[in-house]
């Protein structure tokens, strides 16, 4: 397995804990997450199509890390991406780290 590209998306101290923004990583929209851990998701929300996931509400789910999309409120998973109010929906899953006080986000 080849070992990810980081790409240095902030500062940590601009992620305040429990919420996320948005960064492009490759050209591609990635919703960054500050919820107790870090986590990274395409920001796309593929029910309505808007690039809004980094402007969701997080929390969790039974235990779950969630953000619930402002457009229609389904919640995705943190840890994997998928959807918890429609089956079989999902958005990609980056890596992400903090590394010397900055966030980095991974690409495979």
């Amino acid at each position: 397995m080849t070992p990810p590209t980081w790409t240095v998306v902030c500062p940590e101290t601009h992620v305040p804990n429990f919420s996320g923004v948005a960064a492009l990583v490759d050209g591609q929209q990635v919703a960054v997450f500050h919820a107790g851990g870090w986590y990274a998701l395409s920001n796309g929300d593929p029910r309505s199509g808007a690039a809004v996931l980094s402007r969701g509400i997080v929390g969790d789910a039974g235990g779950e890390p969630v953000v619930a999309s402002p457009v229609y409120k389904e919640r995705f998973s943190l840890n994997t991406g998928e959807c918890l109010d429609a089956e079989g929906v999902s958005v990609p899953v980056y890596p992400v780290r903090v590394r010397d006080g900055m966030v980095e986000v991974g690409r495979p």
